[in-house]
């Protein structure tokens, strides 16, 4: 009986420290990802995606994108990006049911951390913080994190480290999104823990 109820606890206890979504690119299809707006590639646990100028101007000047659909208030995202020189922007993003929560615009003039108050007209953000050092290095692998934690988002990216801290990103979230615009971009090793 002990060793059952020892096995029943491991099991238990491993499930919880499982991660609420794990993406390693290995299949063209994952139940929980929303590939869209460009022509996704998924080989060598890297998801590769180029824009097409034509879909960029027919999404109002919105680029390819990944989304997930994952239920969340809390939890930490972590993913590796790479641009090539003629990416503009990479976009992270967290959304709610009402609309944006919080993001990140990684682009070569900085990082800019914005946050989605609810009730703000047309859903405007404001600025957490604007990082000038925190560059996007074409042809380098950068390693992202986001720690959402009631109103606080632990931000590194790369060897950066910050805490930025609005009320409004205690909100629920429904899915997060990691997009760009221009060139090309892989992202790879994306997992969301609790």
């Amino acid at each position: 009986m002990k060793t059952l109820l020892l096995l029943l606890g491991t099991t238990a206890a491993l499930a919880a420290d499982a991660p609420l979504l794990k993406d390693d690119f290995s299949a063209p299809k994952l139940e929980q990802r929303r590939a869209s707006r460009g022509d996704w590639k998924f080989a060598d646990n890297t998801a590769t995606c180029t824009q097409d100028d034509a879909l960029y101007k027919k999404n109002k000047d919105h680029g390819p994108i990944l989304f997930y659909d994952l239920a969340h208030t809390d939890a930490a995202i972590r993913f590796a990006v790479k641009p090539d020189a003629s990416t503009k922007t990479i976009v992270f993003t967290a959304n709610g049911a009402d609309g944006h929560v919080f993001r990140i615009v990684l682009s070569s003039r900085g990082a800019g951390i914005r946050a989605f108050p609810p009730g703000e007209k047309d859903h405007k953000s404001i600025s957490l913080g604007n990082e000038p050092t925190v560059l996007l290095k074409p042809g380098e692998w950068t390693a992202v994190t986001v720690d959402l934690r009631g109103p606080k988002a632990a931000v590194r990216i790369g060897d950066f480290s910050q805490t930025y801290e609005h009320a409004s990103l205690s909100r629920p979230k429904t899915n997060l999104s990691i997009g760009f615009s221009f060139g090309t971009i892989c992202v790879k090793d994306l997992v969301v823990e609790k």
